[in-house]
């Protein structure tokens, strides 16, 4: 199935436009990065512990009393914040960095039950991850993804060669920076599973990379061809185009639809589908945008043969 038929977009002419807005994302996620001092992560590479109970009455007015009890505690500042419908009257408490076992959970369910009694709770759910497992998360989590691009630089360095190999991999370094990004100017936490979900977004626009990739390989053999490196390279853009969007398309609305269906809540399917939003429609972009003008770059200075 085609979408489109014969068309020649000039999506290389307007290349720098595109490296203009791709520099203001990367500019915008790298000030937000270091406006929060990194991303903020969740408990599962900080340690902590996360709290959520349902209350008998409405607590909408009461978040800020609920996080000075808390801050009394010694536990420093907690997040506290509601989750799912304003009806459910269900609250989420996070407290960073401090206590190990169950002891801080029970200590900020014995400190509500005191100075919140006139409001009962029930414990909906708990979790703790201790700051030293928290840490080799965290180290185990960069590692993945930085084997995961040298992985990916040898294995199209090998299947096609070196240029495009580099494209790539800024591409993808361009996708992964700016989903990063969109989760610090949004204050999202980084979890274990949003991890998963940058290693899937850097699979997925690799994917489609490789397609365009696949197709300029084929173009730069036809022998009978007159076209300059640029046109065969816009050709190759036009004639996978829909297959680029075919594809997308279809992985977009199903995760619209699953962040639009969770949005309201707290649960981390929520997270998970905003950054597969992002990164898909990213490293669609980047495909197109970002990686083939990079190997055009690549050669003007030196011609690939």
């Amino acid at each position: 199935m085609e979408i489109f038929k014969s068309v020649q977009f000039n999506f290389i002419g307007n290349r720098n436009k595109a490296f203009v807005f791709s520099g203001i994302l990367i500019l915008a996620s790298v000030v937000s990065l270091f406006f929060h001092k990194g991303p903020n992560y969740a408990i599962d590479f900080l340690g902590g512990t996360v709290i959520q109970l349902q209350f008998e009455k409405a607590v909408n007015q009461d978040l800020g009393t609920i996080r000075s009890i808390i801050t009394s505690l010694g536990y420093g500042t907690p997040e506290v914040k509601t989750v799912g419908r304003d009806d459910q009257n269900t609250i989420q408490i996070m407290v960073k960095r401090r206590g190990e076992g169950t002891m801080v959970g029970e200590q900020i369910r014995s400190a509500l039950s005191v100075s919140y009694s006139h409001n009962p709770y029930t414990l909906l759910r708990e979790e703790l991850v201790g700051p030293k497992i928290g840490a080799e998360l965290q180290a185990s989590a960069l590692i993945a993804i930085a084997v995961s691009l040298v992985a990916i630089i040898i294995y199209i360095a090998v299947r096609f060669n070196l240029p495009f190999g580099v494209a790539a991999v800024v591409a993808l370094f361009h996708d992964t920076l700016i989903t990063v990004g969109a989760f610090s100017i949004l204050n999202y936490e980084i979890s274990l599973p949003i991890i998963a979900a940058l290693l899937t977004i850097i699979g997925y626009s690799l994917n489609d990379t490789i397609v365009v990739f696949d197709r300029i390989r084929e173009n730069l053999s036809d022998s009978l061809s007159k076209k300059s490196f640029e046109d065969k390279c816009n050709q190759s853009i036009n004639q996978t185009l829909s297959r680029t969007i075919i594809t997308s398309g279809t992985t977009l609305a199903a995760v619209v639809i699953l962040y639009g269906f969770f949005f309201r809540s707290a649960d981390i399917i929520k997270d998970f589908s905003f950054a597969m939003l992002v990164g898909v429609a990213i490293g669609t972009y980047s495909s197109i945008f970002v990686a083939t003008p990079v190997v055009i770059l690549w050669n003007k200075k030196w011609p690939i043969r």
